[in-house]
């Protein structure tokens, strides 16, 4: 094994892209993450207002919107055909329509409708714009109603109690203020590194695959080579790689609990134990790969399709019990599904260790499987040189 890390440290040094690769590059790119999601929320929001009413009220509506902080009115239109250019040429997120009359139709006792034109295809953005809208739009409601009724001799205290007569408490146990670095960042931070520790991983030994030196690294002195070395030269390949991408993610994860001050509820070394395992189960999987297949294309080409759409089936991003029966017994077998349950009970739930313990013990656990499978193909591997050089 410390032969093997050794003619690891010496590739690495002598092809810098190969380094750059498991070391600046993953924290670079882990560092964006957290620049991209630095604000927390999306605030100001571009609109357009469609008004053709051009009363006091639709300016006040106006005002109102342009007053709340995540919109912000970014242009007038005048017709259907402008607010349709607008949307289409992505200068605004939605269009907010006010219809002509509406104050007549509100002062007589009517009502008016205020439609917002948004594009449903921009999931966050529109149910945000959503929000905003019903939440502006109902507060002028409920102030033009009590202006109506005080001026018919309501009292103040009744007039509360018969605008909103059973009234919603909504209590938010974890992640209070919808905050996306909080829950975001500290999720993609371990997908990047799933994806990149298993690339990796098919890239370290479909390299010596590709570039016909399998027997110098499991053979150095021609001698045959048993299980046992194998594994420990394949442990010492992996161990390298491992440090450098573990320590990448783990200093994004410290940066974002204790210099953006997302205090982690649980055990802050837990996470870090689980995403140690999950970065050994991720090299193991894309070695595996590799071993088994023998090519270096082939390895990496499964490595992107198992570890690119974890994050999508990990239940952050989409409800994994709302998947259907395929999906989620595909995100079930995903090793970041997960990982990434751990650290959601441990960063904001505060969950005990017992409970995340069986998550950390089945990484491990695949990762001796995982291993032993790519000892296994390694030794095939050994008795068909014909196959090394292969793409």
């Amino acid at each position: 094994m410390l032969r093997s890390l050794r003619r690891e440290w010496q590739l690495l040094r002598a092809r810098p892209w190969d380094a750059a690769m498991v070391s600046w590059v993953p924290l670079l790119a882990m560092a964006l993450l957290c620049w991209i999601f630095s604000s927390g929320q999306p605030y100001r929001l571009p609109i357009a207002v469609w008004n053709e009413d051009h009363s006091a009220l639709s300016r006040q509506l106006e005002r109102m919107l342009q007053a709340t902080p995540g919109l912000e009115v970014r242009a007038a239109v005048q017709n259907a055909q402008e607010a349709a250019h607008a949307l289409q040429r992505m200068e605004v997120y939605g269009v907010v329509h006010i219809p002509a009359d509406t104050m007549r139709d509100v002062k007589r006792g009517g009502s008016a409708t205020v439609t917002l034109l948004h594009n449903a295809q921009l999931g966050t953005a529109s149910s945000l714009l959503q929000r905003d809208l019903k939440q502006v739009v109902g507060t002028l409601s409920a102030g033009v109603e009590m202006q109506a009724r005080a001026k018919r001799g309501d009292p103040q205290q009744a007039l509360q109690v018969r605008m909103e007569p059973i009234r919603t408490q909504l209590l938010a146990l974890f992640n209070v203020s919808t905050n996306y670095e909080q829950f975001l960042t500290a999720a993609l931070v371990p997908a990047l590194l799933h994806v990149l520790a298993m690339t990796a991983g098919a890239w370290s030994v479909g390299r010596e695959l590709r570039d016909r030196s399998v027997g110098q690294w499991l053979r150095p002195a021609g001698r045959p080579a048993g299980a046992l070395q194998v594994l420990g030269a394949l442990a010492g390949k992996l161990l390298l790689p491992a440090a450098l991408l573990w320590a990448s993610a783990q200093a994004c994860l410290l940066y974002l609990a204790e210099v953006r001050g997302w205090t982690v509820a649980g055990s802050m070394a837990w996470i870090s134990v689980a995403l140690a395992a999950l970065v050994l189960l991720s090299l193991a999987m894309g070695a595996a790969l590799a071993a088994v297949t023998l090519s270096l294309r082939t390895a990496l080409s499964g490595a992107g399709l198992l570890s690119a759409p974890a994050f999508a089936f990990s239940g952050v991003s989409f409800p994994l019990l709302a998947m259907g029966t395929g999906a989620r017994d595909w995100a079930e077998s995903m090793p970041y599904t997960h990982y990434a349950r751990l650290q959601l009970e441990q960063w904001q739930m505060g969950a005990p260790i017992a409970h995340s313990l069986p998550v950390v013990c089945g990484l491990l656990l695949a990762t001796l499987v995982l291993l032993a499978v790519s000892t296994a193909g390694l030794l095939r591997g050994l008795k068909h040189p014909e196959k090394w050089g292969a793409r």
